[in-house]
């Protein structure tokens, strides 16, 4: 019991915002589309702009991991508790490629479940895109000597 209460103690609370278009120019997007979390965070979408809600998808999460889905223009909050991706759409712009990709941990095991998963038009291209930079970013050692400040 102590050692969960340490590890909420230090869990992080990820803000991302839904968003019609971001500084980029792009439209309806989440303002992260490759978040990072680890076991016990917590993701907070918030309806930045309108006409927007965030939503796991069916069978593209970790076993285990309970799914969630926000109402519109309403803030959803998405504990984790499993290691892997989690497939996060705006199911009104899901097919203009508001979608986004939890990595919780270096675990994408279920990458081939991700890209299985149906999301229609852009953001299923958008999502494949999400999965093969997930792997590439778990695939990369990080080496401290190469790093500069």
């Amino acid at each position: 019991m102590l050692v969960s209460s340490a590890a909420s103690a230090v869990a992080d609370i990820i803000e991302v915002e839904m968003l019609n278009r971001n500084d980029a120019g792009e439209r309806m997007v989440f303002s992260q589309e490759l978040i990072r979390a680890e076991v016990g965070d917590t993701i907070r979408f918030i309806p930045t702009d309108k006409s927007h809600n965030a939503q796991s998808v069916r069978d593209a999460l970790p076993e285990g991991q309970e799914a969630f889905r926000g109402r519109l223009n309403e803030a959803v909050e998405y504990v984790v508790t499993e290691a892997g991706l989690t497939a996060v759409v705006c199911l009104p712009h899901q097919s203009m490629g508001m979608v986004a990709l939890v990595v919780v941990g270096d675990d994408v095991s279920n990458a081939e479940q991700i890209l299985d998963a149906r999301i229609p038009g852009k953001g299923g291209d958008k999502i494949e895109a999400l999965v093969e930079e997930a792997r590439a970013m778990v695939a990369e050692p990080v080496n401290e000597a190469d790093q500069t400040s």
